[in-house]
């Protein structure tokens, strides 16, 4: 079965799930990081630090999707970067 397919603001869009890691924070609450994009956030309780991920997501998202439309506009470049070798290390 195929993920259900909205429009909104313009576009269509697609529901998608997001593996996130929940973890109890020293400081008490909670810390909750996406393991496939670039996002973390937090919560008092892990209700509310699974809804504050959640809306971190979407921001993200939306935000990539108005790149994606300047894109073509950009030009694309690759530039290559010194580092120590431990960093550069695969899995890292």
């Amino acid at each position: 079965m195929s993920a259900p397919t909205y429009f909104k603001s313009g576009g269509f869009m697609a529901a998608r799930k997001y593996a996130v890691l929940l973890e109890k924070a020293e400081e008490g609450g909670f810390i909750v990081k996406c393991t496939e994009l670039p996002v973390a956030s937090q919560g008092e309780t892990k209700e509310e630090a699974l809804r504050n991920i959640k809306e971190a997501i979407e921001g993200y998202l939306e935000a990539k999707a108005q790149l994606l439309k300047r894109k073509g506009k950009a030009e694309k470049a690759e530039v290559v970067v010194e580092a120590p070798a431990a960093l550069m290390a695969e899995g890292c």
